[in-house]
C-alpha cells in the first residue's frame, strides 16, 4: 500500500498517501451503471459474475438493463451499488491505483469496508441486501420521513429538531456538508422541522422521497437484526484504514467495527467530519469511486483546498487518471 504504478511507471509513496477513496450510498443509482466498465475490464466481468452467482439473480442485467423500478427497490439497490462501487475500484486498481484511506457514505461504507479488506465481497453483497431489507421493514410506510435542509447552521438545524419532538421522533440524520443537513424521523416531526427551518432562514427544506427515515432512532429495531447477520460474518482488521459514519475516524479492533455497523443505522452519518478528517491525515485527493457525483458535491462546500474525482464509466476514469498524472 502506498506505492502506486501507471502507465507513467512508479509513483512515489508520498503521492499516494495523499488519495483516498470514497464510495457513494442509496440515491446513487441508474440503469446502466458499471456496463462500460465491465465492457472494458476482465476484472470487472469477474466481479459482476461473482455476484450474480453470489445473490443467485442476474443483477448485472439488472444494473445494465433495469428495469428502473426493480432496481430502485431498497433490496436490489443496496447490493447493486455496492457492486457498481467495487468494479470501479477494480478499474482503477487495474490503471495502478490505489488508497491510503477509504470512507463511504452510509451504505457505502459497506464498499470502502471491502475496499480495506475488512469484509470479503462474498459476505458483504447478501448483507448489505439484508440490511435494506431490515431498514425498510423497521418502520411502516407513511410513518417515517426525511428531509434535506439547505443553508441553515449546524445549530439551527439541530434547534428545529428539538422544537419538533412535540411531534414524534426525530433527529438529524446525514451531516453533509456546510448548509447541507438530512433530518429524520416521524412524518409530522419532519414537516414540523422543516417549517421551522424556513422560519429561521433556511433556503430550502425539501421532503426527500425515500421509504424509510434512515439513520433515525426509528431503525433501531433493524440494527437488532442486522448483529444477527454480522455474527455470522467474519470481520476483519483493515489493511487500509476505512474511516466510520458513527465517529468519524478509523477502527481497528473487528468487534468494534460490528458495533459502528449496527450503530449506523439509526445514528447520524458524519460525514463532514469523516472528510475532514482524512484531510488532516494528509489527504487532499479524494476520488469518489461508483455510481454518480454527489460526493463531489459535498466536497466542493467542504473545502477548496482538495482535488475531487469520480469514476462509474469510461470517460470519468480517463478524466481521472488524466487529473490523478497532471497533479504529480
Amino acid at each position: 500500500m502506498g506505492i502506486c504504478t501507471n502507465e507513467m511507471g512508479i509513483l512515489g509513496e508520498s503521492f499516494m498517501k495523499k488519495i483516498a477513496f470514497i464510495f457513494p450510498g442509496q440515491g446513487a443509482q441508474y440503469v446502466g451503471m458499471g456496463k462500460e466498465l465491465y465492457d472494458e475490464f476482465d476484472g470487472v466481468k469477474e466481479i459482476f459474475n461473482k455476484a450474480n452467482d453470489i445473490l443467485k439473480q442476474d443483477i448485472t442485467q439488472l444494473c445494465f438493463n433495469g428495469p428502473e423500478d426493480e432496481l430502485m427497490k431498497t433490496e436490489n439497490t443496496q447490493p447493486a451499488i455496492l457492486l457498481v462501487s467495487i468494479a470501479a475500484m477494480t478499474a482503477l486498481k487495474e490503471r495502478g491505483y490505489t488508497p491510503h484511506m477509504v470512507g463511504g457514505l452510509s451504505l457505502g461504507e459497506y464498499s470502502a469496508l471491502v475496499a480495506g479488506q475488512v469484509l470479503s465481497l462474498e459476505d458483504a453483497i447478501p448483507l448489505v441486501r439484508k440490511r435494506g431489507q431490515y431498514m425498510q421493514e423497521a418502520v411502516p410506510l407513511g410513518v417515517g420521513a426525511m428531509a434535506a435542509i439547505i443553508g441553515l447552521s449546524t445549530e439551527k438545524v439541530e434547534e428545529c429538531c428539538q422544537l419538533a419532538q412535540d411531534k414524534g421522533k426525530i433527529t438529524p440524520a446525514n451531516y453533509n456538508c456546510p448548509g447541507q443537513i438530512v433530518v429524520s424521523g416521524h412524518k409530522e416531526a419532519v414537516e414540523k422541522a422543516c417549517s421551522l427551518a424556513k422560519e429561521m432562514g433556511a433556503k430550502r427544506a425539501v421532503m426527500l422521497a425515500v421509504s424509510a427515515p434512515y439513520h433515525s432512532p426509528l431503525l433501531e429495531p433493524a440494527g437488532i437484526r442486522l448483529k444477527e447477520e454480522l455474527e455470522k460474518i467474519q470481520i476483519m482488521s483493515p489493511k487500509i484504514p476505512v474511516v466510520a459514519n458513527v465517529h468519524a475516524k478509523p477502527e481497528d479492533d473487528p468487534a468494534k467495527i460490528k458495533e459502528n455497523l449496527v450503530r449506523q443505522v439509526s445514528s447520524p452519518v458524519r460525514w463532514e467530519a469523516s472528510v475532514r478528517y482524512m484531510m488532516s491525515q494528509g489527504i487532499n485527493i479524494f476520488i469518489e469511486v461508483g455510481p454518480g457525483k454527489t460526493l463531489n458535491g459535498f466536497l466542493r462546500k467542504i473545502s477548496r483546498d482538495i482535488k475531487g474525482y469520480n469514476v462509474q464509466d469510461m470517460a470519468s476514469l480517463e478524466k481521472t487518471l488524466q487529473g490523478l498524472e497532471d497533479a504529480i
